[in-house]
């Protein structure tokens, strides 16, 4: 079985009601979702993500997905911010990029846009060339990535601190799980 046809029948699971809603059932998919992609989090820290230096970029390029250090403009008015998003630029600016932080959402709701989102790849490869297609109008023009507005913010490249860190699209399930976000409130 694929990692693919695992999440397929942990979402068919949890919709035919196999699952309770409780916390354990919560961790049970959690985990379930790690191990489908491979990945044990446990080891994962905001360093050790940073010392990929085969995945550090200089630039970010539409619809792929990027973890990396923030300090924002604004954060002194903020209520709060993360510091380590985990983003995916959908509008280039001269000076940035508006982009979906994943953080925003709980875990669950990340892989629910996620899937959502699916319709809106250049393809189903989940290799170099897959990448999402959707941008700010289309956001907020469907009500199905409703849940994607809170998740889009204003980023500058004056205020990026460290390299950009690319998720390749086959870890882009995996991602959405890391225990990476760095919050931060107002001062």
């Amino acid at each position: 079985m694929d990692d693919r046809d695992l999440i397929e029948r942990m979402r068919r699971e949890i919709q035919e009601g196999v699952i309770g809603k409780t916390k354990d059932a919560a961790d049970w998919l959690v985990n379930k979702a790690r191990q489908a992609v491979g990945l044990d989090t446990s080891g994962y820290t905001r360093k050790s993500i940073l010392k990929n230096r085969e995945a550090q970029r200089t630039r970010t390029f539409m619809g792929e997905m990027y973890f990396y250090g923030y300090d924002p403009k604004w954060k002194k008015v903020l209520p709060y911010y993360d510091m380590f998003p985990l983003v995916i630029p959908i509008e280039r600016y001269s000076d940035g990029f508006l982009g979906m932080n994943l953080h925003y959402l709980i875990p669950p709701e990340r892989a629910v846009l996620l899937n959502t989102l699916s319709a809106h790849m250049t393809n189903n490869k989940y290799n170099t060339s897959t990448k999402i297609t959707a941008t700010y109008q289309t956001i907020i023009g469907a009500s199905r990535l409703e849940r994607a507005k809170p998740t889009i913010h204003r980023y500058l490249y004056s205020h990026v601190r460290t390299k950009f860190i690319y998720v390749h699209p086959s870890e882009w399930d995996a991602a959405i799980y890391l225990p990476a976000a760095k919050w931060s409130r107002k001062k």
